[in-house]
């Protein structure tokens, strides 16, 4: 369980810690100082506007209060409004138009105490505004927090640095181009300022990385310098009389996934998009927010006909009583998509929502059983999700059960098709991108042009990259024709309400859920029928639908009250067996047999390179009941990676969702 930090304020206004005895900022001026020390001293000025490529990646060891953060990104914003086009540029050299900022903290600040800090810098008051409104919950892991349309993004991980370091998803030409070595003065906070430290920001860094740091502690400087830096001593700032800077000249070749778990880049000069659900929508605007031009194919007359077409769908993490891949994807893309969409909000796109909470009743024992081991492994924040005894879920729900259970309470259900069309206009706001609805690709060609898409009527392209997003449609292809997707038929009835069902005031789950009434009936559900893609509506489900709910919930007003169901939507759920997605490049199953033979024979090495046939085609599906929930975070994993950019989401949890798990997994297994 992440630890909020013991802080109090000085005589000065100024945040100080308890458990090092030292202060977040200067007592003089800790603006001016971050400003000169961090982005002055890593001549960042110079480099935006004379780089390799179209975003620059700052990291930082200690965030506190985020003055560092600020000032960057109040520095940037002067860097994007006077950024003029040079005719005299360096070849292959080019303005920066995206930042990307990297902390890490182990104790994080309370909000209160943050907003308390940040007044005294009233000229970053409109900047500190959107940080304290987007400011996460104290769960372990890496928040991807937003801002400018997507021109500046905070990777705020919670936790030890070395941990989240050591956790971070990388490639071997490295991420970071610049270091804030920041944190508590070293006497201080020796557990942080270690030789592991300064090898892991080698490991991570690109050719020319350079480094600042307010500290001129000679243990700092020889453990830099052993680690590969070339580091010297700079004048400092004040009555400080010296800090150090330093460079990595040549990065090493460190990665962190495997050959088989890796994602390589892509060009992205041209992108197809395949589908018309939340998955779509979400990869639209990744692409779009890096100004990437992209299509969309549709084969339904609008967006939202598939999976994604219910009246009202419940948004909430699926969490185990583990800190597993699982959990922690879908816990931090339950978070990012709740800030995606209050943004979409706050920048005028409507959609017809409520964050309610979701309320899990313990509905059986095994259930209660489960939420108990939860609740004593205390591996979530309360803010997530915590235990409600009977009374309490029963004041939360404003109808009575009886039930104890968990409680969500950031959560809450929107209409997933209004939300997807908000989400695509948006995306629509920030690039121009082509639509084609009723349009049914049922053939994809790669050429040495690139991606040609065909339908009866006609073909498109060529494209750089094709993103395959069609659900229980993605296998159609014959490139992906093996797409091992398991296909769950599911139907939600729609049910008149009463006038004791509409006191409900959260979304109810058990075996299936019901929501709040919204216009006038409620949405009850769902079915679950394996190896079905029909979507036929049918009598017999609606009973399934209403026997279920009063299987559970007889006992209770709100349940047996409730009127005729007058209509229902049926759905087939995409999804794989280990009910996690699939985001990144198809892996072609010949390709990886021949060239990691070796994991047969449970060799670890050896390795023949991939040939990768179907280079330029991926796959962003199998999200299940859940894509509401987790469709963005994968998507802006799957673009952050083919542009070369830091991923939101950890090694292990990428290689959850790697494309070409089943196959490694059958290779370690001998069975391919």
């Amino acid at each position: 369980m992440i630890k909020n930090a013991d802080i109090h304020f000085n005589h000065l206004g100024t945040p100080v810690a308890n458990n090092f005895d030292d202060v977040y900022f200067s007592n003089d001026d800790g603006l001016a100082e971050s400003n000169y020390v961090f982005y002055q001293q890593n001549d960042i000025p110079r480099r935006l506007q004379n780089h390799d490529r179209s975003h620059f990646v700052i990291a930082e060891t200690g965030f506190g209060t985020g003055l560092n953060f600020l000032n960057t990104w109040l520095q940037f914003k002067t860097h994007l409004a006077n950024r003029q086009h040079d005719e005299n540029k360096v070849q292959n050299q080019q303005n920066v138009n995206r930042l990307y900022f990297i902390s890490f903290e182990k104790y994080p600040i309370k909000k209160s105490d943050l907003a308390t800090a940040l007044q005294a810098w009233p000229e970053l008051a409109l900047l500190s505004k959107q940080l304290l409104q987007n400011y996460p919950i104290n769960l372990a892991g890496c928040h991807r927090l937003e801002f400018d349309n997507g021109c500046v993004v905070l990777d705020l991980y919670f936790g030890d640095v070395q941990e989240s370091i050591n956790n971070m998803a990388y490639n071997q030409l490295g991420l970071i181009d610049a270091w804030y070595l920041d944190g508590f003065a070293p006497s201080k906070n020796p557990d942080m300022w270690q030789q592991s430290l300064f090898q892991r920001m080698v490991d991570i860094s690109r050719n020319n990385a350079t480094l600042a740091t307010f500290t001129a502690a000679g243990f700092v400087r020889r453990g830099l310098i052993a680690a590969g830096f070339e580091v010297q001593k700079a004048k400092g700032y004040g009555r400080k009389r010296e800090m150090l800077t330093g460079k990595l000249a040549q990065a090493n070749s460190t990665h962190s996934a495997p050959p088989y778990f890796a994602n390589q880049a892509s060009q992205l000069t041209n992108v197809a998009v395949i589908g018309g659900g939340i998955a779509s929508s979400a990869a639209l605007y990744s692409l779009a927010k890096r100004g990437i031009k992209s299509q969309l194919f549709c084969q339904d007359s609008q967006l939202a006909m598939g999976a994604s077409h219910n009246v009202q769908g419940a948004v909430y993490p699926h969490l185990q009583a583990k800190n597993s891949p699982h959990s922690e994807f879908f816990a931090h893309s339950f978070l990012y998509a709740k800030r995606l969409y209050q943004q979409l909000t706050t920048n005028g796109y409507s959609f017809d929502h409520q964050w309610c909470g979701v309320l899990q009743h313990a509905v059986k024992q095994p259930l209660a059983e489960r939420h108990l081991n939860i609740e004593t492994k205390q591996l979530w924040p309360n803010a997530l999700m915590h235990s409600v005894t009977p009374e309490q879920a029963d004041e939360i729900a404003g109808v009575e059960s009886g039930y104890a259970g968990v409680y969500f309470p950031l959560a809450g259900w929107v209409n997933p098709p209004q939300l997807v069309n908000a989400l695509f206009e948006q995306a629509r706001a920030l690039s121009d991108i082509q639509s084609h609805f009723n349009c049914d690709i049922d053939t994809l060609e790669k050429t040495p042009n690139g991606w040609i898409l065909k339908s009866e009527q006609a073909q498109f392209g060529p494209f750089s990259d094709v993103i395959i997003c069609a659900g229980e449609h993605s296998d159609r292809f014959t490139q992906t024709k093996a797409l091992p997707i398991v296909g769950v038929r599911g139907q939600v009835s729609h049910v008149q309400a009463s006038e004791a069902s509409k006191k409900l005031k959260t979304v109810l789950c058990h075996k299936g859920y019901f929501t709040p009434a919204y216009l006038g009936k409620h949405c009850m559900g769902a079915t679950f029928e394996k190896n079905s893609k029909s979507r036929e509506v049918t009598e017999q489900d609606n009973v399934k639908n209403r026997d279920q709910l009063l299987n559970f919930y007889g006992h209770c007003e709100f349940a047996t009250s409730l009127g005729e169901i007058n209509s229902a939507k049926a759905a087939v759920r995409c999804s794989f067996i280990d009910h996690l997605p699939m985001a990144g490049e198809w892996a072609e199953q010949t390709d990886y047999v021949t060239a990691f033979a070796n994991l047969r024979l449970g060799k670890r090495y050896q390795y023949q390179p991939l040939q990768q046939p179907q280079q330029g085609l991926h796959i962003l599906t199998g999200f299940g009941a859940r894509g509401l929930c987790s469709a963005p975070l994968a998507a802006e994993h799957l673009i952050a990676h083919l542009n070369n950019e830091p991923s939101p989401l950890s090694e292990r949890v990428s290689q959850a969702i790697h494309p070409a798990r089943f196959l490694v997994r059958d290779l370690i297994r001998n069975k391919i």
